[in-house]
């Protein structure tokens, strides 16, 4: 595979973005993944993609399997991947004339976008693509590059609701990112699902990477949804289940997590959950904490099989 010359980042935000940690977390990937020995990647919960864009230009690695439970992101991947020249375009439009536009219009043309986005959901083929996939994915990056801290979030109607932020100049097509970030995924093979449907992808070839969302460690951080399922303890259960499978069929694998220690010493969840797994800690900085005084560098858990 030939290597991307120019560091591909991320196209959007996405809430426990793993950017800041890839150096931490790149000390505990798999040796075999480093000697060109894997040969193909799975991640089941993609999210903003940091660890893929990573691995995808750093590693030799000829298969790439990347998938979701949010339609709204698998959408936006697949028109990144197939028509990244139509969307740049639309992209390049709205930012033009977004950033024409005083605070007060600003923050209108924002709702404008979010309620024209939330109204043609049911228009939507979310696993046949149509035109119409370029301008939702157009908005999909608008709405994340201008609402408040760059969530993606919606309610259990599926509606975005995420309110406006107030950003003196945002990038909103970053069109050399978006162009380079379409190459990368032309070797990757994109579905919605479960994160259980990626067991069909995996043999002792793989390096699994699992991002899930996370635990919540206090009752102040309980963002558990980024779609509308929620993903509570019985679904983490249930992952470290599927992790479990997994690791009978050889594969190599890393999870990340909260740690349950930052606020309670006692929480032994993940230790029972993953008995006999390789359990280590990377400090990462989170906004965790409703008092500004407690936010600053904090435990997650990475979890591996090797």
């Amino acid at each position: 595979m030939q290597l991307i010359a120019t560091k591909v980042k991320p196209f959007l935000k996405w809430a426990g973005g793993k950017t800041q940690l890839l150096e931490q977390m790149s000390n505990f990937f798999p040796v075999e993944l480093k000697l060109g020995k894997i040969k193909r990647y799975v991640e089941p919960f993609i999210g903003g993609g940091a660890v893929f864009f990573h691995a995808a230009q750093i590693y030799d690695i000829d298969q790439f399997f990347i998938s979701d439970v949010n339609e709204e992101l698998v959408l936006a991947y697949k028109t990144v991947q197939s028509d990244v020249d139509n969307l740049i375009d639309m992209l390049r439009e709205m930012e033009r004339k977004y950033l024409r536009l005083n605070i007060e219009k600003q923050k209108k043309y924002f709702y404008d976008i979010r309620s024209r986005f939330n109204e043609s959901r049911s228009l939507i083929n979310f696993h046949n693509f149509k035109s119409n996939w370029v301008e939702r994915s157009a908005q999909i990056i608008f709405l994340n590059r201008t609402c408040f801290n760059g969530l993606f979030r919606v309610n259990s109607n599926s509606e975005f609701n995420v309110p406006f932020g107030r950003y003196k100049n945002p990038t909103i097509c970053a069109e050399e990112n978006l162009r380079e970030v379409s190459q990368l995924l032309q070797s990757a093979e994109i579905y919605f699902g479960d994160f259980t449907a990626c067991e069909e992808f995996v043999n002792s070839n793989t390096f699994v990477y699992f991002d899930p969302p996370y635990r919540p460690i206090s009752k102040t951080a309980s963002f558990t949804s980024y779609s509308k399922y929620d993903f509570d303890d019985a679904a983490q259960l249930r992952l470290a289940s599927f992790y479990r499978l997994l690791n009978r069929k050889g594969a190599n694998l890393m999870l990340s997590n909260s740690d349950p220690k930052n606020e309670n010493p006692n929480d032994h969840f993940f230790e029972k959950a993953y008995k006999k797994f390789h359990i280590e800690r990377v400090k990462a900085n989170r906004m965790i904490n409703c008092n500004a005084d407690k936010r600053g560098a904090i435990n997650e858990l990475l979890i591996m099989n090797y």
